[in-house]
């Protein structure tokens, strides 16, 4: 498998499953139709289509593509990581519980870890920001 040469900063967050700062990320407020792919191995993670805006710091799923992340739990029983199935980058964490949304569930990710590819012949529906619907 051919991995993505990372930067410092990158390599911090997806190979030593660091966290960058919240509100710093660069698709925390993007919300146009496409595909967010891992960014070490480019295997395709979440679908816009399924991002929210949690007003977390982060950019917000509340599911991903089948079979692309893996669940761990956190060693302190805390938190679940979550990673990139194909090859082991560092995502973030899934919390479950939370209502933001019907599913339940929420996939807060680090920007850093993903590359955003946007729709090219309008193969996803036009998108508005989507807002918590408790």
């Amino acid at each position: 498998m051919k991995l993505n040469k990372l930067t410092k900063e990158e390599e911090r967050v997806i190979v030593d499953k660091g966290t960058e700062m919240p509100g710093t990320g660069e698709y925390e407020h993007t919300f146009r139709p496409g595909t967010y792919i891992c960014r070490r191995c480019e295997a395709p993670l979440y679908r816009s289509e399924d991002k929210f805006d949690a007003h977390c710091g982060w950019p917000a799923f509340d599911a991903e593509i089948a079979g692309a992340v893996k669940r761990i739990h956190d060693p302190d029983g805390q938190r679940t990581e979550i990673e990139c199935a194909r090859c082991g980058a560092h995502l973030g964490h899934l919390f479950e519980g939370e209502r933001f949304t019907k599913k339940n569930v929420r996939h807060c990710v680090n920007s850093i870890s993903m590359r955003f590819i946007p729709s090219k012949n309008g193969d996803n529906p036009p998108m508005a920001a989507r807002h918590l619907e408790k």
